[in-house]
């Protein structure tokens, strides 16, 4: 079963993507929001990613290495920016990222 192979992933995606979705919640909600714009994007593209390559993962798609090697690469520039802001809401974030960027990079070989 491709879910059981990649367990590991995909909770890894499954939590970047709730720290994201509520990252981005978070930051409009901040009273500089034009100061988190680059975060929020970055935000909705990596909680987007994250959920895609979950369910690549899940289905067993022949195109989840490269899925997960492309999440990979936002979960990083995501976590980069997150880690920029002092806001708890982004740290929790930019370490959720992290953690997803080095599962996918483990899961793509």
């Amino acid at each position: 079963m491709p879910h059981e192979t990649y367990a590991a992933c995909i909770e890894a995606c499954n939590g970047c993507a709730t720290a994201c979705n509520h990252c981005a919640a978070s930051c409009l909600k901040e009273s500089d929001v034009k100061m988190m714009a680059r975060c929020i994007a970055l935000d909705m593209d990596c909680a987007a990613a994250c959920q895609f390559a979950a369910a690549a993962m899940g289905r067993g798609s022949e195109f989840a290495k490269a899925i997960c090697a492309l999440c990979a690469d936002i979960c990083q520039a995501c976590g980069e920016e997150c880690a920029k802001h002092k806001h708890g809401h982004c740290q929790t974030c930019a370490k959720a990222c992290k953690d997803c960027a080095a599962a996918c990079r483990e899961m793509a070989g």
